[in-house]
């Protein structure tokens, strides 16, 4: 089996892909200086600014990735999207926002993403919301670049490799952020991670890093043994002096007031953990299936709350472990992260 440029780091441990500027360039260098793996965050960007991230991951350390949103459309009912905007325009109008009725579509940029990287190659590729196409795969691999899929099923992690990835990323769905399931309209059961890597681990023979829910060392060490290659740390970063984790965010984070997380499609179309605020709680029960769209509908109402300050409305993304996210640098944390483990197999 191929050694996989994740297990070829000092530490088992991953820097996950944050994307919207959460993960700074700042913050993959302390990764990478701590002796994890640490991944670029190119959702949401184009090419042209994806490439500087990279030039600056190269500048620090020739092992890590590069995420990418891999196009899944999902039709929308626009009957029900005229209704979710209905039911949003009062709260936006009461902040002096406009929204625009007509669902917006976009592919993140994703074929220009790729065309970038077959001529830039780094080491490795890893898409999210959808299952790499075999072909995207073959250009990928022939300049050398290894390529990872994130996976929520053991029916996704069959089709991964069915397709010719060297890897998996398996997420559980306790993750903060967005889940990556191909399937977006899919009821997503609370599990813990570890069962999830077992049953995949039961049904595909690839080396697999695995994420979601983690909330201390512990919870890595029970990752490790159940036989994932690598443990993938998002929430657990937040805090961290690196992250570009917004004030508010981390305020929040932080507070007794918000106690627990939810996945939720309100903020964007596709299921996604956040800290349950007003805006969780008032536009869940209304929320469908349609990312971008959503995304694009909600971003400058988003906006707005940031720049205001507002927890109440803003997508304050944590998986469940997010009691576990410690202040500091984030180098120190995932050595201390990263050492234990590293004591507990050896």
């Amino acid at each position: 089996m191929t050694t996989i440029a994740f297990e070829t780091t000092d530490l088992p441990i991953i820097g996950a892909p944050m994307a919207g500027g959460t993960t700074t360039p700042e913050l993959c260098a302390a990764v990478a200086r701590a002796g994890g793996f640490p991944f670029v965050a190119g959702g949401y960007l184009t090419a042209e600014a994806l490439a500087p991230l990279i030039d600056r991951m190269r500048e620090t350390t020739d092992n890590f990735g590069v995420n990418l949103f891999a196009p899944n459309p999902v039709p929308v009912d626009r009957e029900a999207f005229a209704g979710f905007v209905a039911a949003l325009e009062p709260v936006a109008t009461e902040r002096g926002l406009r929204l625009n009725p007509e669902p917006v579509d976009d592919d993140d940029h994703y074929t220009d993403k790729v065309d970038y990287l077959v001529d830039n190659p780094v080491p490795l590729v890893s898409m999210t919301f959808n299952i790499s196409t075999a072909e995207v795969v073959d250009r990928l691999h022939s300049v050398g670049t290894q390529v990872a899929a994130t996976v929520t099923t053991p029916a996704e992690a069959r089709t991964a490799a069915e397709r010719g990835v060297d890897a998996l990323i398996v997420q559980g769905p306790r993750a903060g952020g967005h889940s990556g399931t191909a399937d977006p309209t899919r009821q997503i059961e609370d599990r813990a991670t570890v069962d999830l890597l077992r049953e995949v681990l039961a049904e595909v023979d690839l080396p697999i890093a695995a994420g979601g829910g983690v909330d201390g060392v512990e919870t890595v060490e029970a990752l490790l043994q159940a036989g994932a290659s690598a443990v993938v740390v998002g929430t657990l970063l937040l805090l961290s002096d690196e992250a570009g984790t917004a004030p508010t965010h981390r305020a929040a984070l932080q507070s007794e007031e918000f106690n627990e997380t939810q996945l939720t499609r309100a903020f964007t179309g596709r299921p996604a953990r956040a800290l349950v605020n007003d805006f969780v709680r008032k536009f869940d029960s209304v929320a469908v299936d349609a990312y971008p769209a959503v995304h694009h509908l909600t971003k400058e109402f988003r906006g707005a709350a940031k720049k205001a300050g507002d927890p109440q409305n803003l997508h304050l993304w944590a998986g469940t472990g997010y009691r576990g996210a410690q202040t500091g640098s984030a180098e120190t944390i995932v050595k201390e992260l990263g050492s234990a483990a590293g004591d507990d197999q050896a």
